[in-house]
């Protein structure tokens, strides 16, 4: 469903397009209304069938996602999500402790917001996300043609794309690209947490913050095959290890 018509006063070019998805219609007409007087173009789902069905319809900047839904829950949703790399999710929650906090932020959340919340808070960190994606990954520095090449596999800039040896072609969640492209433009350095987290995520590392660790995981099962290796270098963080690599821009 859509909310509202995008509003004269604000250009179409600079409005961007958000999906509220919450099941609570108070809350969920609530957003809708705030965010379309801010110059945005806002449309409503109140689960994950309604969802998808939206995003098959039109392209869609930023996902404003709760986690408690019928069905299937966000945290599920935002994994998925993971596969559309132009997306970027802030997840709503009534928990708020700094595990649900954490276990947000590991399944690809960019941002995590705790309800009650004022609607100026979320208005602030929509415009953040999406400042911050559009730092991260500026089209006009990524080339068609921008690729890293390493001992048999290929990773495609453009579409996120993770060539393997053996002919896969495995679509990376952006957090686990944006780490294995830093890993490869340091050239076997090693990377620290910090550093990862505010290239990859965009944001500060803090404790407790698994989030890197979790996309290290996920890599290394991509490399478990062959000689590709992200290793831990205690108290630092991680490197990328491989026996040949070229690189082509």
């Amino acid at each position: 469903m859509e909310c509202n018509e995008l509003p004269v006063a604000k250009s179409r070019l600079s409005a961007k397009t958000l999906l509220v998805v919450d099941d609570d219609d108070e809350i969920r007409e609530l957003l809708c209304d705030y965010l379309s007087e801010n110059g945005d173009h806002v449309l409503a789902a109140a689960d994950g069938e309604q969802m998808w069905a939206l995003l098959e319809r039109q392209p869609v900047d930023l996902v404003v996602l709760d986690v408690m839904l019928p069905g299937e829950d966000g945290l599920s949703l935002c994994r998925q999500l993971q596969a559309r790399p132009e997306l970027s999710v802030i997840m709503l929650s009534a928990k708020g402790s700094a595990f649900d906090r954490i276990i947000g932020l590991e399944v690809g959340a960019d941002d995590y917001l705790t309800k009650p919340f004022e609607p100026r808070e979320l208005v602030a960190r929509i415009k953040a996300v999406l400042r911050r994606q559009s730092r991260l990954d500026p089209v006009t520095e990524r080339p068609a043609s921008a690729q890293h090449s390493f001992d048999g596999y290929r990773l495609d800039h453009t579409k996120r794309l993770l060539h393997t040896p053996d002919g896969q072609m495995l679509t990376l969640p952006r957090s686990d690209f944006r780490v294995l492209r830093d890993l490869l433009q340091a050239r076997e350095r090693v990377l620290s947490r910090d550093q990862l987290t505010l290239s990859a995520m965009g944001r500060e590392y803090f404790p407790d913050d698994r989030s890197i660790d979790m996309c290290i995981s996920r890599l290394r099962q991509h490399f478990k095959n062959g000689d590709v290796q992200i290793v831990t270098v205690r108290n630092e963080g991680y490197l990328l290890s491989f026996s040949n690599t070229h690189t082509a821009a």
